[in-house]
């Protein structure tokens, strides 16, 4: 072989491990840039199932976000987080966690250090030693209109519950639309009707725990016509959190009336 072919071969080599360990680092590298993005898990309330989410996961899916939305057993904050931790346990990478009314009392629950930032949409934040009812207070925060008869309850059966049986709270169909949607069309507001779950009495007087959104960067989305958490006590608890706040010109059930701007809210967070 000739000298110049012996170089021609030699200079082949070391560009090809060079084109080797440039595609090396490229594929070791591109884990580490997908993990960057965070799955968006949304947590339905109250008086809701996870199709409440429907309009704003359609919206953040056609944007590319991973979503899930999680099942929230409506029993007790303790219980209820209980039951999302287990579906974040499921997830690999960062999360960014969202809760809607009872659901923001259930996210300040949890903590997992996978949780980068969390949303609350015309929810509940307590603090610790705190619970619902309580940020309820018709003296300090009038307007609620979350009350008998509009609020009706039953017993039901419930493995969770003293023998088997609990005390459940759930609106009214008469007044659904009314109180809790006003913003949304008939049809939307019987689907919502069909879909509704009742929530345990006494999951409205469980204390809170040390609040997770204490530790992590947080954004609160009020219902400025709210008829459910009155528009006051959502300023106050995002005020009080810290939160990035905005408002929407909207029903407690902005998810389902607003999808779009709430969507947006949600991507600011995942973009943080």
């Amino acid at each position: 072989m000739s000298t110049g072919s012996t170089r021609f071969g030699a200079a082949l080599r070391a560009a090809l491990a060079a084109l080797t360990l440039t595609l090396g680092a490229a594929v070791l590298a591109a884990p580490a840039h997908a993990q960057a993005e965070p799955t968006i898990v949304l947590v339905h309330g109250a008086f809701a199932d996870t199709t409440s989410w429907d309009g704003v996961a359609a919206r953040l899916r056609a944007d590319g976000h991973t979503v899930v939305v999680a099942e929230n057993p409506l029993r007790g904050p303790a219980h209820d987080a209980a039951a999302v931790q287990r579906v974040l346990d499921t997830i690999d990478g960062p999360i960014v966690l969202v809760g809607h009314s009872y659901g923001g009392f259930v996210i300040s629950q949890i903590h997992d250090p996978d949780v980068e930032s969390q949303v609350y949409v015309a929810a509940f934040a307590p603090q610790a030693g705190e619970f619902a009812q309580l940020l309820l207070n018709p003296f300090q925060y009038p307007g609620s209109r979350l009350l008998p008869p509009v609020l009706q309850l039953e017993l039901v059966d419930d493995p969770t519950g003293i023998a088997g049986k609990n005390v459940d709270g759930y609106v009214a169909p008469t007044s659904f639309h009314e109180v809790f949607a006003q913003d949304v069309d008939d049809a939307t507001a019987a689907t919502m009707i069909a879909h509704q779950h009742s929530i345990a009495l006494a999951a409205n007087l469980e204390p809170s725990v040390a609040p997770s959104w204490a530790e992590v960067p947080t954004w609160y989305l009020v219902s400025a016509n709210d008829r459910v958490i009155p528009p006051a006590a959502q300023r106050f608890m995002a005020q009080r959190m810290g939160a990035r706040s905005a408002e929407l010109d909207a029903s407690h059930a902005s998810l389902v009336s607003r999808p779009g701007e709430v969507a947006a809210v949600v991507e600011a967070a995942a973009a943080n």
